[in-house]
């Protein structure tokens, strides 16, 4: 006999599983992993079915679920088990990591409703006090409450206004119990197009007339059924003779479901033909040992920039496929999903090991079709950045993180997973196999390989034994002593550039800001000006004239005054890559220069173009920020310039230099990737920090064990497990008030196997308007941890702490 009840995770920040009573007609089709629709307090929302019971929480009125969404479960058990983990790991409510881990809902929308409540009808049918109540309304108020019940009781917000009456009034019979405001969940009208087909004719065709004869030849000849703006565009015709070919009997139509999506990926593009290396064939042989193990395991290829890593990854899929698996491929930017997926696609192809790509740039039903191709087997290789990480493969044999050190894998939202961990869990579950690859591996995960609980794998060289771009130091202040000028372009650079152009070669130049310039400053008081809603100063973008929070994305007007003394002495400060690019402009008039980041590139298409220019010899230099330092392949490249490459190190973050080291490692393995030498140049004003010095020897054994050091002696991962708790609220009173009780909670555990940290003014201290406080925790027992991080919900619930003002962020990689 079914299951009568079962319980479903609802994308609500609450951390538990709600039951609902099975309908007699679902009873033998509903299974774990399906998406219903359930009644949840006044509106629907969409949960996942978690598990069947046999029984219901006792003393408690049990609703039936309302839809069934799926033929066949969204997620596989698998995946179920790891939302489980993901949950107790991260101390996440479990509806928001499967709200996480599902496609777009592409096929309902939400409606809000008024509904006639049975106060309102008996309003209308007291027989006993004939229209008492009535007669006390406001004549519209009446006259809709009448409308709405011959209505059958219900109307769409948006059709109100049509029944005279306003929002006042409505809030007027709500207060009064006559209405109430209700969300359903209903069907999405699917948008269609026109089709339209030569109709096949009896006997001899009549004889047509030159725009007649045009549209039958594309369509019997050349192209089949067309949609119908195709079909004029391409007859050269008006909708006038296809309306009069149609009534003649000539042409057939129908309404078609469209489905707007793009192919994502260059099916022109072959791959080149490549013999491995004596490493490459090296890494080759111990993934090969590890898959004919046929269990789970961690692999870390750790490989210098340009030494073939990504061939590794396309054989080692190769591999995997042959031996009927699938696999997923992780990389840190949705610009690289481009790249790699046409790589793929070139390598697998797409009828039989077909290949999806899944990242948050495509739209919902580019994201859902991709998804569901995967979930119903027509892809056996996933592309994607974080979240593909959920994609419902079936058999998964191999996992590959590229550019594993990445913070981009690290989600900000709730839940706060790590893409990278949750691979190395998911491919356990499924018993695969997890590859990491980086140049410059964070340090826990090269500790791991260190300490043998990752295998270790090496590319000392790059591929046809081209050398390491050479690396120098430009020293800022040695170059502002022999010039006096502050410009961000240095005179060894100006040089440097000027060689390029005359050798008609390519350049690459780093800044790691965006805008014209960092802040607005006033020359006479000192004050900058802030955000509004965020204690940070905000970024002046020349091109919009105006001042941007990349933040909150508040915006402000240029201020002609100080907004504090109202002295006219307004100072721009800092260089950003708008105001670099415009330098560059004036510096070499005869250059093709362009930029790259946020601001220019806001669209799939956009990067495709500035990128694709810069691959095909188009462009002279290309100028951007940290988007530029991952994974490209610019073989006429030879000259890469950074511009204050130390500004990372100055924030207040104990991964300060392990970033840097990592930015410039990996912008330095831009030059020289073809058969010309590179040569990288380091503006600094810090050219004696280790992390710079080993940065420019690219040496990351020295780097690991200098900061492995500093990481022991100050108890910081990967010796200690961490955690950020952060305190928010609109009011201040209530953030101190909220951190305060926190602290009595935490207070009695610090030095009993754990530090506590706090609470202190995060270093930002205010953001999207919410006063906020922090905590940190250490701990070298994560379970500890685990444990009293739970105990801080519990806690935080019985103090009517809401469960939003506290956010949990386990192995932080931002303490912001």
């Amino acid at each position: 006999m079914s299951a009568p009840y079962c319980n479903v995770a609802l994308p609500v920040p609450l951390r538990t599983l709600f039951t609902y009573a099975i309908p007699t007609n679902l009873a033998d089709s509903l299974q774990p992993g399906h998406r219903v629709l359930v009644p949840f307090r006044k509106k629907s929302m969409v949960g996942v079915v978690v598990e069947l019971t046999d029984s219901a929480p006792p003393n408690t009125k049990i609703r039936e679920l309302t839809k069934l969404l799926d033929f066949i479960p969204a997620l596989t058990p698998k995946l179920i088990e790891l939302a489980r983990w993901l949950s107790h790991y991260y101390v996440a409510p479990i509806g928001e990591v499967f709200r996480t881990m599902l496609p777009p809902l592409t096929e309902l929308k939400t409606q809000r409703q008024i509904v006639i409540t049975e106060a309102g009808r008996a309003a209308l049918s007291d027989s006993q006090l004939p229209m008492k109540l009535i007669a006390t309304l406001p004549s519209e108020e009446a006259t809709f409450l009448r409308r709405l019940q011959e209505n059958g009781g219900s109307v769409s917000f948006v059709s109100v206004a049509k029944l005279g009456v306003d929002l006042s009034q409505l809030n007027s019979l709500q207060r009064r119990g006559l209405v109430e405001f209700r969300e359903s969940v209903v069907a999405r009208k699917r948008k269609t197009h026109r089709v339209v087909a030569w109709k096949t004719q009896a006997g001899v065709p009549p004889p047509l007339g030159e725009k007649e004869e045009r549209v039958r030849h594309l369509l019997t000849s050349e192209r089949g059924a067309l949609p119908l703006a195709q079909l004029l565009k391409l007859a050269k015709v008006t909708r006038a003779v296809i309306d009069r070919m149609q009534k003649e009997g000539l042409l057939e139509s129908w309404d078609e479901t469209i489905d707007p999506a793009e192919d994502p990926f260059d099916t022109g593009y072959t791959p080149p033909a490549h013999e491995l290396n004596p490493d490459q064939e090296s890494a080759m042989l111990a993934i090969r040992s590890r898959f004919e193990l046929g269990e789970f395991g961690t692999l870390l290829l750790h490989g210098v920039t340009g030494s073939g890593k990504t061939e590794v990854y396309l054989r080692t899929v190769q591999e995997t496929l042959a031996r009927g698996k699938t696999a997923i491929i992780l990389v840190p930017e949705i610009a690289l999903t481009l790249w790699v997926g046409r790589q793929c696609r070139a390598w697998f192809g797409a009828r039989f090991e077909g290949v999806a790509v899944l990242h948050s740039a495509l739209s919902d039903v580019e994201r859902a079709r991709e998804w569901w191709r995967v979930r119903n087997g027509e892809a056996r290789v996933v592309v994607g950045t974080r979240s593909a990480i959920f994609a419902p493969l079936q058999n998964l044999g191999l996992i590959i993180v590229d550019e594993e050190q990445e913070n981009s894998y690290k989600q900000e939202e709730t839940p706060k997973y790590h893409g990278r961990d949750a691979a190395i869990v998911r491919a356990k579950l499924e018993n695969a196999v997890a590859l990491l690859g980086s140049a410059t591996p964070s340090l826990e995960t090269y500790h791991h390989a260190q300490s043998g609980k990752y295998e270790l794998i090496t590319l000392a060289s790059r591929v046809a034994a081209r050398p390491l771009a050479g690396v120098e130091i430009i020293d800022l202040r040695e170059d502002f002593k022999q010039t006096h000028q502050t410009s961000p372009i240095s005179a060894a650079l100006h040089a440097g550039l000027q060689e390029c152009l005359a050798n008609k070669t390519q350049a690459l130049i780093l800044i790691n800001r965006r805008g014209y310039s960092w802040s607005v400053l006033c020359r006479s008081c000192g004050a900058s000006v802030q955000c509004e809603n965020c204690s940070i100063s905000m970024t002046h973008h020349k091109s919009r004239n105006r001042l941007e929070c990349h933040y909150c994305g508040s915006t402000q007007q240029i201020p002609k005054q100080c907004p504090k003394c109202q002295s006219q002495y307004v100072y721009f400060f800092g260089e950003g890559s708008e105001q670099l690019e415009e330098r560059l402009r004036k510096e070499f008039p005869g250059a093709r220069i362009a930029r790259l980041d946020r601001d220019t590139a806001r669209t799939k298409r956009q990067y495709q173009e500035t990128l694709g220019a810069f691959a095909a010899g188009a462009l002279d230099i290309l100028v951007g920020t940290q988007m530029l330092a991952k994974g490209h392949d610019f073989h006429r490249v030879t000259l890469v310039g950074v511009i204050s490459a130390d500004s990372s190190l100055t924030m207040p973050d104990f991964r300060a230099a392990e970033r840097t080291f990592q930015l410039l490692t990996q912008v330095a393995g831009r030059a020289g990737r073809g058969d010309l030498p590179g040569r990288v140049l380091i503006q600094t004003y810090y050219p004696d920090h280790y992390a710079i010095q080993d940065a420019v020897r690219q040496d990351y054994s020295a780097f690991f064990e200098r900061e492995l050091h500093f990481r022991r002696m100050m108890a910081y991962p990967p010796f200690t497990a961490l955690a950020n708790i952060i305190v928010r609220d609109t009011s201040l009173e209530n953030a101190i008030r909220y951190s305060r009780q926190l602290s009595e909670y935490f207070s009695p555990h610090d030095g009993k196997g754990l530090r506590v940290l706090g609470p202190a003014s995060a270093p930002l201290s205010r953001l999207k308007r919410e006063h906020r406080f922090q905590f940190l925790l250490k701990s070298p027992k994560r379970a500890l941890l685990t444990k009293l991080l739970s105990g801080a919900i519990t806690y935080a619930d019985s103090h009517q702490i809401p469960q939003t003002a506290a956010i949990i962020d386990v192995d932080p990689l931002n303490l912001m």
